[in-house]
């Protein structure tokens, strides 16, 4: 069953006053103290709780979006063996196998015929022999200087594998982030869908108060007017509010993987940032996963100016050949056997201003990574002074949040007392609850707005991970599969048996 936040009558303002009394700490403390109630559409009698760090280490291990990044980094991987092939021969085996068939005929003389008969005969040889032809051969091609293309090419990709790298952990950050505010989003909405719930039944209790003292003449059918429309509009703002949570149930399995059960109370995490915001700048500028990718693609891009200059070098490549053919010419028995080791020097002389133009290409290209970095570095300060805001102001609207219902709950005491000896009206106390249950549905949601704003703030410092909150997972740890391919020579099977 859903908990009631709401008594009729006097009772009803103590007791709402003793439900937000252990939010009276919150200025000091980082708890957040989100009055949540089991979801009566996906609790389960005896189910284990959730708690935010079970929750997130549910994303972190089987996040489709975060694994499916980590296989693009297991890709990025494979490029290192690729341009550290270009270091190694190439070894090509041919073979040829076929028929031949050789035929010979050699015109003879005539011999004089007889006087008075026909024409003479002829003598000649006649030749025909038929073959199986064959060759085998292996040839050896190995670079010996190609104008340190090959060695530009590897740095290339390891640049771009660590670029890819914090891709990943940018990945990893926007998961958990995404993942704590979607935890967060279905407190809340709990607790709103809660208060909404109670709000109907105070109201019920008001309308049929309101239809009785009518009964007696003590109101007019004005009164009870106004207490059936005040109904109305809390069933309506119900029916919002469950909308509401069907949407952050469903973002949250898009994200956790499963439906959310028995959610615990979820704590700021502003003991892991830095104390002042100078501070977060400073760190976010070095630490920040997008910082990052963009400074290594800003050496991705240099590499690639070297490797574009290097194709009007000489090439410089020794190459071996070894051939043996069989019935060669189609004479049965003739073999053949060859042995070939040259070096060759190209040098290029003009190549129609194809490989100038592709330098000067990269040149510009490589402007264009170094302004992508400057700009990513002031998205990223614009990005924590706004999380840095929005977490102060969360922190200021609770306190005046607290103040507004402790408020709101004495006035409301005092309006139903007031309209008791008919110094006020129905409409009156209806305003006073309405009053009241607003100002607790923007202390859950400044509650809310704390805690996410904390992991976004995190985020945004480019320290939010699974090592900083201290996750109970088996860490992934992209440098493993790097090391598994990195040197590998041959075998078309992954590390992990594909």
């Amino acid at each position: 069953m859903i908990k009631s936040w709401f008594r009729t009558g006097r009772r009803a303002s103590r007791d709402q006053g003793r439900c937000l009394a252990s939010c009276a700490g919150a200025q000091a403390s980082a708890i957040v103290a989100v009055s949540v109630v089991a979801l009566a559409a996906t609790a389960v009698s005896g189910a284990r709780a959730e708690t935010m760090s079970s929750a997130l280490a549910r994303a972190y291990q089987s996040n489709p979006d975060l694994n499916q990044q980590r296989a693009g980094v297991r890709a990025q991987d494979e490029n290192v063996p690729r341009a550290t092939s270009a270091y190694r021969p190439t070894v090509t085996a041919t073979g040829q196998f076929g028929y031949s068939n050789l035929a010979l005929h050699e015109p003879g003389t005539v011999i004089s015929p007889l006087i008075g008969l026909g024409g003479g005969a002829t003598s000649g040889t006649n030749f025909s022999a038929s073959t199986d032809t064959g060759a085998l051969g292996v040839t050896v091609t190995q670079t010996i200087f190609n104008g340190n293309r090959n060695y530009n090419g590897v740095r290339q990709a390891e640049s771009n594998v660590l670029g890819a790298r914090e891709t990943l952990r940018n990945t990893e950050e926007s998961v958990l982030q995404n993942g704590a505010t979607a935890y967060m989003n279905v407190l809340r909405d709990t607790a709103i869908l809660d208060l909404r719930k109670n709000n109907i039944i105070v109201l019920e209790e008001q309308l049929r108060q309101t239809r009785d003292r009518f009964n007696v003449g003590e109101v007019t059918r004005t009164d009870v007017a106004q207490a059936a429309s005040s109904l109305a509009s809390a069933r309506s703002d119900y029916f919002t509010a469950l909308a509401n949570l069907e949407t952050s149930i469903a973002n949250y399995h898009q994200v956790i993987g499963i439906d959310p059960t028995r959610l615990q109370p979820a704590r700021s995490v502003e003991a892991l940032l830095p104390h002042t915001l100078n501070d977060a700048i400073a760190v976010a500028l070095q630490e920040h996963p997008e910082v990052q990718a963009a400074l290594h693609q800003v050496d991705s891009a240099e590499l690639q100016v070297k490797l574009m200059e290097g194709q009007l070098m000489p090439t410089v490549t020794v190459n071996g050949q070894v051939a043996q053919n069989y019935n060669e010419q189609g004479e049965p028995g003739l073999r053949l056997f060859n042995a070939t080791i040259l070096g060759e020097v190209s040098v290029p002389i003009y190549t129609g201003g194809d490989v100038d133009a592709q330098v000067r290409q990269a040149k510009e290209q490589l402007s264009q990574a170094e302004l992508q970095a400057d700009l990513q570095r002031t998205q990223v300060r614009a990005l924590v002074v706004s999380n840095w805001g929005l977490l102060d102001s969360a922190k200021a609207v609770i306190v005046s949040d607290q103040a507004a219902v402790k408020s709101a709950e004495i006035a409301l005491e005092g309006v139903r007392e007031e309209a008791r000896v008919g110094q006020r009206t129905t409409l009156d106390v209806l305003n006073a609850q309405q009053t009241l249950l607003n100002a607790r549905v923007s202390l859950v949601s400044a509650q809310r707005d704390r805690v996410v704003a904390s992991y976004a703030t995190l985020a945004a410092v480019g320290q939010l991970s699974a090592d900083s909150l201290g996750l109970d997972v088996v860490r992934y740890d992209p440098t493993v599969h790097f090391n598994q391919v990195k040197d590998k020579w041959f075998g078309l099977r992954t590390p992990d048996g594909r």
